[in-house]
């Protein structure tokens, strides 16, 4: 009886964990680092534009990538959602505030007032998304809403008719996602820099 039970469990402590070690060894070799050296080395060859950050390229030089927003100062540009990341890529984060939070609540309400005045419109014509702020705090896009809303102040900072800004709306707004997923969005990077192009 004791010969059969050493049959059925000849295994020691010691082989156990060189098994152990060895199948930790070979899963952190094939799922660590070549399956990621193959999936990145093949998306680069088949996307090498989105595999590498999706950087928009002005005149030689690294301007922007348009999956990351920035803040835009001057009244001639479109302006992106607000940032708690304060539109940093390595900090992206929202506020996690709750829609009951009293400072969320007071926050959107200033915030509101101001974009009301800086676009010359109603309160109550301001769009949500211009509001609040993405749980990444760096979300590119903005409503066509958002952006035709913001037509007539761009248009006048740059003294130039409202048709050609709101065409530039127009050509730059992204369907829903194989026509059903999401709203249609506009890419503010990509806007503004639109804008530029054609001084």
């Amino acid at each position: 009886m004791d010969i059969a039970r050493q049959q059925d469990f000849p295994v020691g402590t010691a082989a156990l964990w060189r098994a152990a070690i060895a199948l930790m060894a070979i899963t952190l070799g094939l799922f660590g680092f070549a399956y990621s050296l193959l999936s990145a080395g093949i998306d680069g060859a088949l996307f090498p534009y989105h595999a590498n950050g999706s950087i928009i390229i002005r005149d030689g030089k690294a301007v922007a990538s348009e999956l990351v927003a920035q803040p835009f100062a001057a009244p001639g540009y479109f302006q992106p959602r607000p940032s708690a990341a304060k539109y940093d890529p390595m900090s992206a984060a929202g506020s996690n505030l709750a829609r009951t939070n009293p400072d969320l609540r007071k926050r959107v309400e200033a915030l509101r007032g101001e974009i009301a005045r800086r676009d010359g419109i109603a309160v109550a014509q301001v769009a949500d998304d211009l509001l609040t702020q993405s749980g990444s705090g760096v979300d590119p896009d903005i409503s066509v809403q958002a952006a035709m809303q913001q037509v007539a102040r761009v248009a006048r900072a740059r003294g130039l008719p409202e048709a050609e800004v709101r065409h530039l709306v127009e050509a730059g707004t992204a369907q829903p996602q194989f026509g059903i997923f999401g709203p249609a969005r506009v890419n503010v990077v990509r806007l503004n820099l639109a804008l530029d192009a054609r001084r």
